[in-house]
């Protein structure tokens, strides 16, 4: 199951890189900010709309991830649609990456396996009381919220798109929580309970609340600005989510050390990523 879990992540990860390459390429081309009149916007755009089939593809393969393998497993390894996505976009925009962009994909790349392979997360309770529901809920949608408040209109660009990625992030690890639960619902007792479980309609709320504050991000600020806090904080909200929401294991002792050179490995990785990215140069010829 967890070889599954993997499998599945992965190609979730594929797939949202392709859903967000497209709803970038469309969010560069929208100068008005909102919510809704900028949703409405990107709906006329044809790319947009290929990023979205790309995000409902990642939906899916997250749904199958969560229900095979921990979530404290599965989120982090989503991850990997940074470096897929510049993989997808070098031959697309006809670019060539420079050198220290490829040395970022591999500390991308060989951090998280690095982090994986020594916390190596196991367990999952699907069915959490609400006692830990609760306090989750109030202090992830604070966040949200919060972040989404602090990036206001008249902020400097760079401020509202790290606060309005931050907000993603955390809506994000939260939809796949939820995710997570209601389709080890729809696993143990079937369709009708999933549509009686509360989470299944939390996380369709949340999960629309998520891409609604992605567009914004990116349209805000530079991507590096919004990318660090998308990919760095999903991965440890959830991480977070697991192991209080599911009772989530990760390896501890001796094991800290290699996963703290793997979180510096990463967190270096994704920052040079997202500098190395904008100087991606064009192919001669």
């Amino acid at each position: 199951m967890i070889v599954l879990a993997v499998v599945f992540a992965v190609l979730g990860a594929a797939s949202n890189a392709v859903g967000t390459a497209f709803q970038r390429k469309a969010a560069s081309t929208v100068t008005r900010g909102g919510t809704l009149r900028l949703l409405l916007d990107l709906a006329r755009r044809p790319a947009w709309l290929i990023g979205i089939g790309g995000v409902v593809g990642a939906a899916l393969f997250q749904a199958l991830a969560l229900v095979s393998g921990p979530l404290a497993l599965v989120q982090p390894i989503f991850i990997l649609e940074l470096p897929f996505a510049l993989l997808i976009a070098i031959p697309l925009l006809h670019r060539t990456l420079p050198p220290a962009g490829w040395w970022a994909v591999f500390g991308v790349v060989g951090g998280l396996a690095l982090v994986l392979a020594a916390a190596a997360p196991s367990g999952a309770d699907d069915n959490a009381a609400m006692v830990r529901w609760i306090p989750v809920l109030i202090v992830c949608l604070g966040v949200i919220v919060t972040a989404t408040l602090l990036a206001g209109r008249g902020r400097p660009p760079l401020f509202r798109a790290a606060a309005l990625g931050t907000a993603s992030a955390v809506a994000n690890a939260l939809t796949a929580a939820l995710l997570k639960s209601a389709t080890g619902t729809f696993a143990d007792h079937g369709l009708e309970a999933f549509l009686g479980a509360w989470q299944t309609y939390g996380f369709a709320l949340t999960g629309i609340a998520a891409v609604l504050l992605l567009e914004n991000a990116l349209q805000a600020g530079s991507l590096a600005a919004s990318q660090p806090a998308l990919t760095i904080g999903d991965a440890t909200v959830s991480l977070f989510l697991g192991i209080v929401v599911f009772d989530e294991e990760i390896r501890t002792g001796w094991w800290l050390l290699p996963e703290a050179i793997g979180v510096a490995l990463l967190v270096w990785g994704v920052l040079r990523l997202t500098r190395a990215v904008p100087h991606m140069r064009e192919v001669a010829g």
